[in-house]
C-alpha cells in the first residue's frame, strides 16, 4: 500500500501520516526523516516530531539525500517525511543530486517500494501563497509539484489534510 499524505505547513498532515502508517504496519515501523537541521528553528521542528512518534514504536533513519542506498528489513512499514525536504536537498545540498534532483527522489521512493510493505509519504502543498520568488525557488517549487504528481499517481491512496481534517482524493477526475 501506498499512501501520499499532503497539505500546507500546520495542516496535520504529519500526525495523521503517522496515524496511517501505525494503522497499516503490522511489523517493523521505520520513519524516514529527511529535514536537515541548520537552524533553531528546524532543531525545534524536529524535536516536536520526535515527541509526536516517541511512543508510537518507529524507528527513525535519518537520510537526505540518495534514498536509493536505504536497506529495510522484511515486513517493514515506512514513513517518508518529508518529500519536499528531500527535494531540495537533492537540489541544493552538496551531497544532492543537482540538476538530477527528480530521477534522485525518483529512483529513491522507488527503492522504499519495493521493500517496504507500506510506505507513507509526506509532502507538502507549497503552491497556494501567490508569492512571486527567484529562479532557484521557482525551480524547486516546479521540481516539487512534479515529484507530487508523480508519487500521486503511483499511491493507492491520496489524502489532503486541511486543518486536521483527512480529505481523500476520489479516483475518477472530471476533465
Amino acid at each position: 500500500m501506498i499512501a501520499v499524505i499532503l497539505g500546507g505547513s500546520g495542516s496535520g498532515k504529519s500526525e495523521l501520516a503517522e496515524a496511517t502508517a501505525v494503522a497499516y504496519g503490522q511489523g517493523n515501523l521505520v520513519y524516514i526523516a529527511t529535514m536537515q537541521p541548520f537552524d533553531d528553528e528546524s532543531h525545534r521542528k524536529i524535536e516536536r516530531h520526535r515527541v509526536m512518534r516517541k511512543d508510537k514504536n518507529f524507528e527513525t533513519i535519518e537520510c537526505y539525500t540518495g534514498l536509493d542506498n536505504v536497506i529495510l528489513q522484511e515486513n517493514t512499514t515506512v514513513l517518508l517525511e518529508c518529500m519536499s525536504n528531500l527535494t531540495a536537498n537533492e537540489m541544493f545540498s552538496s551531497q544532492g543530486a543537482g540538476s538530477n534532483a527528480m530521477d534522485a527522489v525518483r529512483r529513491g521512493v522507488e527503492n522504499l517500494m519495493e521493500q517496504a510493505d507500506n510506505l507513507v509519504i509526506v509532502t507538502n502543498n507549497v503552491f497556494e501563497d501567490g508569492t512571486e520568488y527567484d529562479a532557484a525557488t521557482k525551480e524547486y517549487m516546479q521540481l516539487l509539484g512534479d515529484a507530487n504528481r508523480w508519487i500521486c499517481t503511483i499511491a493507492d491512496m491520496v489524502i489532503e489534510s486541511v486543518h486536521g481534517i483527512p480529505v481523500e482524493a476520489g479516483q475518477e477526475a472530471v476533465l
